[in-house]
Formats: structure tokens, C-alpha cells, sequence
């Protein structure tokens, strides 16, 4: 018995030290890989991972002076009054609300996008056509505001003067909150729809083209084609991004929505992204926020570990 104790303990050894040399090797193969890896992996560590251990504060009575050790603790005192709270509960329902028509109308607009540009049989005019719509991406939010409250202007804006020509009375589209949420999507849409296409561009380009020829010899037309293999072959590639995108559900962004806010459409505008800025810097309550912070970040490991489990299950893509 002691023979054969020794003589496995001999194996695992061999065993370990071979996948130990194996890895080496691996390493030293792809080493160009995990050296140009580096500096994502650093800028995750210092500027994701690092920042976590402040979220103590919101068990604490937060004080900067006397710093994370001196601060006194109080359990979930700042959650209690965090759902407690009427404004709370409202821009969670603003922020739910938006995050629900960004995800059924902002989502689905690049791929619609790309299907589009894909059609296109002349070179140029894509080329050109892709160039215009990605521009917008690159211009700050700040830009984007300004644009939009041009257009929208009901003196002067060029969409109150279509809607006058049509005899109705101009809108005051950032001075109602009815239609903040509006704005806010509809600007979402223009201005990062377009930069959204070139992941989807590129799936379409890997598809095998001989499954479309083979199509066009059954009779199938072009609908057809788009229905019965251009959307399955993306299916992989939206199911991912659909998981990322419900994974930032309430994270809808702060610039994009503190740009259009004013008190005129406040009610229906401030996300929690905005108040978070209000009552935390502004208002110094730092404990309180970082508490709305981290329901956030719960709720959206939440949601995006259900959306990969219900992914996996139905249609074999997942993120992990």
C-alpha cells in the first residue's frame, strides 16, 4: 500500500511539474499577447477594482476627516433611507422608464442600420454613407445639447417651423417634461447609432456568401435571405452586446442627460446618474450616494448573470 501511495504521489508531481513546464511554454509562445494585455489589465485593476474598496463608506456615516477607519459605522442605514426616500423612488422610475425605451428603441437601431448599409451595392456612396454616421460619435455631449436645442428651439428651431407649416402650434420640446425622455433617446439614437453598425458590419462580412448564392437558386429574395440567414448569423453577435447593454441598464449616463436638464423637465428627466451628482457632490452626502452606487452596480451583475443564464439556455450564446 505504502509502494502505491508513494508511487501516485510520484505521478502527481510529474503531472504538476509537466503542466508547469506547458504553461511556460505557452507563456513564452504568446508573450507578445500578454505583454500588449498589460495596460488594460493595469487600467481595470487601478481604475475599476481599486475604487471598489470605497463603496465601504456606504455603511458608514462618512466624515473626510476622519477618513474610512474613523467613520462610524451604520449597517444599512443609508439603503433603509435610500428606498424610503420620494425623490428616490421617482428617479428610479425615471431611470427604469428611460432605460426600458433605450434598450427597445436604441438597441435594435445599428442593427437595423447595419442590414441597411449592407444592401448597398455601390462602394462609394457606402463608404461616404458610413462616414456620415459615424461623425457623431465623436462629438461631445456638450455639442450634441447644443444641436438639439437649435432644432428643437421653439422660436427658431427648423423642426417648429416644419410643425407650423403644417398649422400646428410650435413645441416646447425641452421646456415640458413629457417629452425630455423623448429628446434623450431620440439624440441617444443620432448620435451613436451609427458608430454601433461596425460590429455588426463586420459579422455580416464574415458570413459565407455561398449560403446566399444557394438561397438565390431556391427563389429566395432578398427579405427572405435577411430573415432566414443574415439574422441568424448575427444572433450571436446581438445576443452578446444585448447582454453588455442590460448589464449598464440603469447606468444611462450622466453627460447625456445633465446636458438637457433644466427645471422645466426635471420631473421626468433627472436619472439617478444626475442625482448622484446633486445630493453627493453637491450636497455632500457622499455615504448616501455611493449606497444608490453600489444598488446599481447590484443591479446590474443581477441582470446581466440572468441574462447570461436565460442566453445560454436558449440560444447556446452566453458571456461566460
Amino acid at each position: 500500500m505504502a509502494v502505491g501511495a508513494q508511487a501516485v504521489e510520484q505521478m502527481n508531481k510529474r503531472a504538476q511539474t509537466k503542466k508547469g513546464k506547458s504553461f511556460l511554454r505557452t507563456f513564452w509562445k504568446y508573450r507578445a499577447l500578454y505583454l500588449i494585455s498589460v495596460p488594460g489589465i493595469l487600467y481595470f485593476i487601478i481604475f475599476k477594482y481599486v475604487p471598489l474598496l470605497g463603496s465601504v463608506i456606504a455603511f458608514q456615516d462618512y466624515n473626510i476627516f476622519d477618513g474610512f477607519t474613523g467613520s462610524k459605522w451604520v449597517g444599512f442605514e443609508h439603503f433603509t433611507r435610500m428606498f424610503a426616500h420620494y425623490d428616490f423612488i421617482k428617479i428610479l422610475k425615471n431611470t427604469v422608464l428611460i432605460g426600458i425605451y433605450d434598450l427597445v428603441l436604441a438597441f435594435p437601431a445599428p442593427i437595423i442600420l447595419a442590414l441597411l448599409l449592407n444592401e448597398l451595392r455601390v462602394v462609394l456612396y457606402k463608404r461616404v454613407l458610413q462616414t456620415v454616421v459615424y461623425m457623431p460619435h465623436f462629438l461631445s455631449w456638450v455639442i450634441v445639447s447644443g444641436i438639439a436645442i437649435g432644432i428643437l428651439s421653439p422660436s427658431t428651431g427648423a423642426v417648429n417651423h416644419f410643425i407650423a407649416w403644417l398649422g400646428f402650434e410650435p413645441i416646447y420640446f425641452l421646456g415640458e417634461e413629457s417629452w425630455i425622455r423623448t429628446v434623450l433617446i431620440s439624440s441617444g439614437i443620432w448620435r451613436d447609432s451609427g458608430y454601433g453598425t461596425i460590429i455588426y458590419l463586420a459579422a455580416l462580412a464574415g458570413i459565407n456568401p455561398d449560403l446566399y448564392e444557394a438561397s438565390e437558386v431556391d427563389g429566395a429574395n432578398r427579405w427572405r435571405q435577411t430573415i432566414s440567414i443574415t439574422l441568424p448569423s448575427l444572433l450571436p453577435t446581438i445576443m452578446i452586446l444585448f447582454l453588455l447593454h442590460i448589464g449598464k441598464f440603469l447606468d444611462f449616463g450622466f453627460e447625456r442627460v445633465y446636458v438637457f436638464l433644466n427645471p422645466l423637465n426635471k420631473e421626468n428627466g433627472e436619472i439617478l446618474d444626475t442625482y448622484i451628482y446633486t445630493a453627493g457632490l453637491l450636497g455632500q452626502q457622499f455615504s448616501y450616494t455611493t449606497a444608490i452606487g453600489l444598488f446599481k452596480a447590484v443591479v446590474g451583475v443581477i441582470f446581466i448573470v440572468t441574462g447570461n443564464v436565460l442566453s445560454k439556455k436558449t440560444t447556446g450564446e452566453s458571456l461566460y
